[in-house]
């Protein structure tokens, strides 16, 4: 019994040493296991937040980008040339101001430094100021204004919010600039509000002066970031996170690191926090930067490798009692466990990778045309909107020239823009067209470097927008400016010929009462005055058109109205062998027009298809209600109107007609006499193979009570 006792006792010992041994082994190994494992997570999480600030801080970038480019555009404009700003002026300010107003310009400034005078524009509104203080935005001088593009100020902290101003130097020898105010609350919110790292973490940002610009706490807008920390957490020490942003933020630094802090949306108290932080550049002349930092506490991301080495303690206990029968099995149970935590670190991975994902979509559901190329403008990468545009998907266009997707001259150009990006390093900005199928389209393209680790450009991003409507209001807006001013001029030429020409037909008229009937004199006479009666009716159509005229408007459906004109000239179309369908509307288009007036703008409509089909041919005409609109359209096959002729069809005495077949003034009246009753008229036309000519009048609709009477 001794003996056995002994030689238990000689086993049990070493059993119990060995045992002991790999207890502290396995329980040595689970707290590094578990620190090791915290470390990764940390490490990695911190790399996902950098890469959202860095996303973010692009975004920032390239939204002032935009305003530097609103600002120059704008400056060069010459409407703004002047000394004093003329309704022109504000019609161009307000445009530009719809165009910047979502990224924080609440208002735009002609700032005249000789006289001291402020011009204010805000939508829809503008005035001027003499007293108000221009010095508090540190404007540099005139001078040196003139020598850059924009001037960004710093930020400035007043009641009203933080803003910066973005000024360049007007054209001229007036020393006058001219000035985006920026809230910068409104410009950095739509790229900041929503950021989620995690679950709960947020983003906020720093001037370079450690003032807060943007934090989820807003009495922290505008103030000191060291010292609303010291107020706001006492007993917190703060003294990791003011040296992360003394040593590294306020230098323009990027990075990761952790910091405590005494509040995280709602908890109070002191509260580990990782932090990922990229720098903003808002102007390099002068040097001037933001920071922008992502952060999320440390608890929500170890939580998961809390409860995970929770319960791999909780069986390394039951593991003593099995060391006791075999200690083999310890091995096992780590290495199970050891993957249930890889399954952990690869879940909490895939949160943040999708958390990035969120970000990149904004690039591929962005409905403009990007995509990177390289010197030689092989393409690099494209977004998926450009790809279905062009008919594919990226992978079939990556690694080719720009000519599968543009023609030849429109590639030539862009390789222009390419080589200057490379060989200056900066933007560069251009507008061409692109014929698509049968027709063309305008893109506003802006082609920017992307500069490698080392500072080269390795290749270049461009961002074009499809701008065709812009370009098509454009010329709307100037061809209805430029018949109102040969409205303006008509009126004044006819009342200037009509004076001689009343007298030169009274005399006329007293002369051929003296005169014979039958002589050569008398029918001289007669001669002479038809030919004065046909100037008279040419100064009579333009008058109509300069003055508007107005008969006596009345309530007329337009399906009788046209087919009380097509029993006229159907005679005349049969006779030129024009075959005529009508599309009418079901129900009537009643408007408030003089029905003689609306007879004589569809006939000069009819008597140009029937001129351009000398042939033959077919015209179609179409009636229809759109919402609070009558449509009338008038669509021949002829031989088309060429395009550099459709810029001048509505301009008095224009016409391709030979001489003595048309006086040129048939679009010129009808145009004056829709206009009168709030109308329009459009044209369309092409030349070639698939010929023919379109004309669109549109009139407003009498409206009955409280709803339309046309069918849409």
């Amino acid at each position: 019994m001794k003996k056995q006792a002994k030689t238990r006792k000689r086993v049990i010992i070493p059993v119990a040493f060995i045992s002991a041994v790999f207890l502290a082994a396995g329980a040595g190994l689970g707290l590094w296991l578990g620190r090791e494992t915290k470390r990764m997570v940390a490490e990695r999480f911190n790399q996902e937040q950098l890469t959202i600030a860095q996303n973010v801080a692009r975004l920032i970038e390239r939204e002032l980008a935009f305003l530097k480019r609103e600002i120059l555009m704008l400056r060069e404009d010459e409407a703004l040339n002047g000394p004093e700003p003329t309704p022109e002026t504000n019609r161009i300010i307000q445009l530009s101001l719809t165009r910047v107003i979502e990224s924080g310009v609440w208002k735009i400034e002609i700032v005249d430094l000789e006289f001291q005078k402020i011009h204010i524009f805000t939508p829809n509104r503008h005035w001027y100021s003499k007293k108000e203080d221009m010095g508090s935005l540190n404007l540099p001088g005139i001078e040196e204004l003139k020598g850059k593009g924009v001037w960004v100020s710093q930020p400035q902290v007043s009641a009203s919010g933080i803003r910066m101003a973005l000024a360049s130097a007007l054209p001229g020898e007036l020393p006058r600039l001219l000035l985006f105010n920026v809230n910068i609350s409104w410009f950095l919110s739509p790229f900041l509000r929503d950021i989620r790292s995690g679950q709960t973490g947020y983003s906020w940002v720093i001037d370079q002066k450690g003032r807060f610009l943007y934090h989820p706490r807003a009495e922290f807008l505008g103030k000191d970031a060291f010292e609303v920390r010291d107020k706001a957490y006492p007993g917190v020490p703060l003294g990791i996170i003011d040296f992360i942003q003394k040593n590294h933020m306020l230098k323009g630094e990027e990075g990761t690191g952790w910091y405590f802090s005494g509040w995280h949306r709602g908890i109070t108290g002191k509260i580990k926090k990782l932090i990922a932080y990229c720098p903003v550049v808002i102007s390099r002349n002068p040097p001037q930067f933001w920071s922008v930092a992502v952060v999320a506490p440390v608890f929500e991301i170890e939580g998961a490798v809390h409860r995970a080495f929770f319960r791999q303690f909780l069986l390394e206990g039951l593991v003593i009692l099995a060391i006791i029968m075999g200690a083999s099995t310890i091995i096992l149970f780590e290495l199970r466990w050891s993957r249930s935590l890889e399954r952990e670190v690869e879940d909490r991975t895939k949160s943040l990778r999708k958390s990035e994902e969120k970000y990149r979509s904004l690039v591929e559901s962005a409905e403009d045309f990007i995509f990177t190329v390289d010197s030689k403008g092989l393409l690099l990468s494209m977004n998926t909107f450009t790809a279905n545009f062009f008919g594919g998907s990226p992978e079939q266009f990556i690694g080719k020239d720009l000519s599968c997707l543009f023609p030849a001259p429109v590639v030539k150009r862009q390789l222009k823009s390419i080589d200057l990006v490379v060989r200056n390093g900066k933007s560069v900005r251009d507008e061409f067209d692109v014929p698509v199928r049968d027709r063309k389209i305008w893109l506003s393209a802006n082609y920017m470097p992307l500069r490698t680790e080392e500072g080269g450009i390795g290749g270049v991003l461009c961002i074009a927008r499809d701008v065709t409507k812009n370009k098509n209001l454009q010329m709307q807006l100037i061809n209805a400016e430029k018949l109102a001013s040969l409205g303006t001029l008509a009126a004044g030429i006819a009342h200037e010929i009509n004076n001689p020409l009343a007298i030169i037909l009274g005399f006329c008229d007293l002369l051929v009462q003296r005169a014979e009937k039958g002589s050569q004199e008398y029918e001289d006479l007669k001669t002479i005055e038809r030919q004065g009666f046909h100037c008279k009716e040419v100064v009579e159509n333009l008058l109509s058109f300069a003055r508007a005229e107005e008969g006596d408007s009345q309530s007329l459906d337009l399906n009788r109205c046209l087919q009380e004109v097509i029993a006229v000239v159907r005679h005349t179309l049969e006779m030129n062998h024009i075959e005529l369908f009508m599309e009418l509307s079901e129900g009537p288009l009643v408007v408030e027009a003089d029905s003689r007036r609306l007879q004589q703008v569809f006939v000069n409509l009819i008597n140009n298809a029937v001129a351009a089909m000398q042939g033959g041919g077919t015209l179609t005409i179409r009636t229809m209600g759109v919402r609070d609109k009558a449509v009338i359209q008038f669509q021949d096959n002829g031989v088309g109107i060429p395009e550099e002729n459709m810029e001048h069809i509505f301009e008095p005495f224009f016409t391709t007609k030979p001489e003595g077949e048309g006086t040129g003034l048939g679009l010129f009246v009808s145009y004056g006499i829709i206009t009168s009753y709030g109308g329009n008229i459009t044209c369309e036309s092409k030349t070639g193979d698939s010929h023919g000519t379109t004309f669109t009048v549109t009139i407003p609709i009498q409206v009955k009570g409280e709803k339309w009477l046309a069918r849409s």
